[in-house]
């Protein structure tokens, strides 16, 4: 007999957050605890196992400072909070599967130690296989990255190859420090396959959520925040047909979108693709960077190979960093730049865009098929990716290579996508290659990431890597290998200065994109039956949205409908069609199974209560669940 499919209701993180932190105030403020006899709480916030917040009163104001004990002493991570008589400290930089040991000192010298035991570190983390550095030049600092293949969580690895932070859930993206010490990071929660999530988490290192920055249509890969506060996040427009082609400011009070950026009206589409390029996906922007000297924009379009910027106000075109093949010649007089100098190189496929103070514009050059003409592509076997620096002079029209590192490691430093750099300093650089991936031994031809999930080719070998790499002066200074794809890397320490812990409810702002429904009308019976039990189908229902799951037949004709309480039907289209992506930056939402589908429904502009029913097979199966928006 077919019975009523699982259901789930799971409450916003903020909320759980919220309760969570309720629950633990209320235990200490009911107890007494003392510095000699504090409250400690681990993983305080639900999704950051090596955290935890320690609490205990004193008689007098004072300050408190904490001592994590490394393994070994280089490893110590220290931290003074202000002075309070009522003192909640979280705690960062545990290892895994040990008694970490803390030291709490109060300023008139009084201390205590406490040991922190966590659990076994999370099967989806993994830890660094090598490291090159030496602990005086790293310190406290930790290696942030985000995953970019499945089965991954975002990784703090310190100068040793521990890892020291991690989180429960998949956030995305890129992982950057706010101007308040916060953490900006993309949310976990799906929107649109492949990647596109539901917007931002401003964070702590403890796990606790400030904010949820809703976006209408999605984020994906990129964000920027301006000395105003406001937020710049890439986007697109959810009605469209394109994606990854448009920007929005964001204010950071209401998450109300301010201004949009869309490039279709800047560039156009179907000239100059790269070799990933396609119409759905025909610019793919993967960064953005706000200059404030020439109060303009720069982005950087993977499938065109072509970094662009735009003026702030008005979104006119002021140039392109790119090759010019392929590119209607009244474009290449006007914005494209000629090459001056020995050595100059064009970059492909190119992330993480940065306008550094003098000017200079300095990206990751994966390099991916280094070439806009297919019978001049190179094997992957035979390429490079590499972090480059230009000069340009925005006057005469001109562009020079002025640095780059990369190239001479060649086919083993190769990611034919995602990765970054980072300017620290002048001569102070960080080149990310995340995307390193491997076939039966050799260097992987097309993307790995994309090629491990292929049925047909299951029976081959593929292995990943990441290598991140500091240099000074040309100096390597640091590298990390760690098995796996990572999307960027950004070095920062977990405390900011005078960090405490900030209580209270998050806010969940912005809102979501009505989904659109269809008018179309599959001929169906109404039987009252309940959905089969071969399709595995559940529904998790969140505040602000809700999704199916199925297992569907490839090609398989399928609506979800929402029957309200007056009785009309909204239809849903459901994609069975497994689909092909061109790039793959974030591979954490894929599925082994390619019938294994979701169908997201936002909440927004619905009202009241409505029964889930599915339309498959000629029939109108009941779900048996009823949402409320």
């Amino acid at each position: 007999m077919d019975k009523k499919i699982k259901y789930d209701f799971v409450p916003h993180i903020i909320t759980r957050q919220k309760e969570r932190e309720q629950a633990y105030l209320a235990e200490f403020e009911a107890g007494h605890y003392t510095l000699n006899n504090p409250l400690v709480k681990v993983n305080p916030y639900e999704i950051c196992p090596l955290t935890a917040m320690v609490m205990f009163k004193t008689p007098i104001a004072t300050e408190v400072t904490i001592l994590v004990k490394g393994k070994e002493q280089p490893g110590d991570i220290c931290h003074t909070f202000p002075a309070n008589t009522t003192h909640v400290l979280p705690i960062y930089g545990l290892y895994a599967g040990y008694d970490n040991t803390i030291e709490i000192i109060l300023k008139n010298g009084k201390r205590n130690s406490i040991t922190i035991t966590t659990g076994p570190l999370h099967p989806e983390v993994v830890p660094a296989t090598k490291i090159k550095t030496t602990p005086e030049y790293f310190r406290d600092n930790l290696m942030f990255i985000t995953s970019a293949t499945s089965r991954t969580m975002a990784v703090g690895i310190d100068y040793a190859g521990d890892v020291r932070w991690h989180t429960t859930v998949a956030l995305s993206f890129d992982m950057k420090r706010m101007p308040n010490g916060h953490i900006l990071v993309g949310t976990e929660r799906l929107v649109k396959m492949p990647y596109f999530t539901s917007g931002l988490y401003e964070m702590a290192f403890s796990g606790k959520i400030f904010k949820e920055y809703r976006v209408p249509s999605g984020y994906h890969h990129d964000q920027f925040v301006m000395e105003d506060g406001n937020i710049l996040v890439l986007t697109f427009d959810g009605h469209s047909h394109t994606v990854e082609d448009m920007c929005a400011l964001i204010d950071p009070n209401t998450g109300n979108i301010l201004k949009t950026w869309d490039y279709k009206t800047v560039l156009p589409q179907d000239v100059a693709g790269s070799g990933s390029q396609d119409a759905h996906d025909w610019f793919h922007n993967n960064a953005v960077w706000y200059d404030k000297k020439t109060h303009s924009l720069t982005f950087s379009g993977r499938h065109q190979d072509a970094v662009i910027n735009i003026d702030f106000e008005s979104g006119k075109l002021n140039w392109v960093i790119g090759d010019p093949e392929g590119w209607p010649q009244e474009m290449v007089e006007k914005y494209f730049f000629t090459p001056v100098g020995e050595g100059f190189e064009w970059q492909y496929e190119q992330h993480a865009c940065v306008i550094l103070p003098d000017g200079d514009v300095m990206l990751l050059d994966n390099g991916h098929f280094r070439s806009k003409n297919k019978e001049k592509y190179l094997p992957n076997k035979d390429n490079y990716t590499r972090g480059v620096r230009y000069r340009i002079d925005t006057e005469k029209m001109t562009i020079e290579q002025v640095w780059q590192y990369g190239k001479e490691r060649g086919a083993d430093f190769f990611s034919p996508y995602i990765c970054n750099v980072e300017y620290y300093d002048e001569g102070h650089y960080l080149v990310h290659s995340g995307g390193i991936g491997y076939e039966n031994g050799e260097p992987c031809e097309g993307m790995a990431v994309i090629k491990s999930m292929s049925p047909e080719l299951k029976d081959h070998k593929f292995e990943f890597n990441s290598i991140t790499c500091e240099l000074i002066d040309d100096e390597l200074v640091y590298e990390m290998q760690i098995v796996g794809n990572y999307y960027r890397a950004e070095k920062l320490p977990l405390y900011y200065a005078n960090e405490t812990a900030e209580l209270g409810a998050g806010q969940i702002l912005g809102s979501l994109l009505d989904t659109e429904t269809t008018k179309m009308k599959i001929k169906a019976a109404e039987t009252g039956e309940l959905i089969p039990e071969d399709y595995l189908a559940n529904i998790v229902e969140e505040e602000d949205r809700f999704y199916f799951n199925a297992i569907f037949e490839t090609g398989e004709m399928a609506q979800l409908l929402l029957v309200s309480e007056t009785g009309e039907t909204l239809r849903y289209p459901i994609n069975t069609v497994p689909q092909v992506f061109q790039a793959m930056c974030v591979g954490t939402f894929q599925k082994e199974d390619p019938r294994n589908v979701d169908t997201f429904i936002n909440k927004t502009g619905l009202s009241g209560k409505y029964q889930v029913k599915l339309v498959a097979r000629d029939k109108v199966f009941e779900t048996g669940v009823t949402i409320t928006a």
